[in-house]
């Protein structure tokens, strides 16, 4: 198994997993790959649904006008709230 991998220096370094000689490292090397792999997936799948939810909130209080509040009126909201 070949991987490619990106280090601190923006270097990429190839390995060829396949030929590391003591089997412990070769077969902690293919669990760890196998990890990184799994988590990608997931990260993955976080976004696509994290998007999801925020396109549904912005398409829901798109419709609700009343809702808006402007910039300048919020500022003055916060330092009138923060002499109470």
């Amino acid at each position: 198994m070949i991987i490619t991998i990106t280090n601190k220096d923006n270097n990429e370094i190839i390995y060829d997993v396949s030929k590391v000689v003591d089997e412990s490292k070769r077969a902690e090397a293919k669990l760890r790959i196998s990890k990184i792999g799994t988590l990608n997936v997931v990260v993955e799948a976080l976004n696509y649904a994290s998007q999801g939810h925020q396109n549904s909130l912005e398409s829901l209080l798109g419709e609700c006008s009343e809702a808006v509040v402007e910039q300048e009126e919020q500022a003055v909201e916060e330092s009138e709230g923060d002499s109470k």
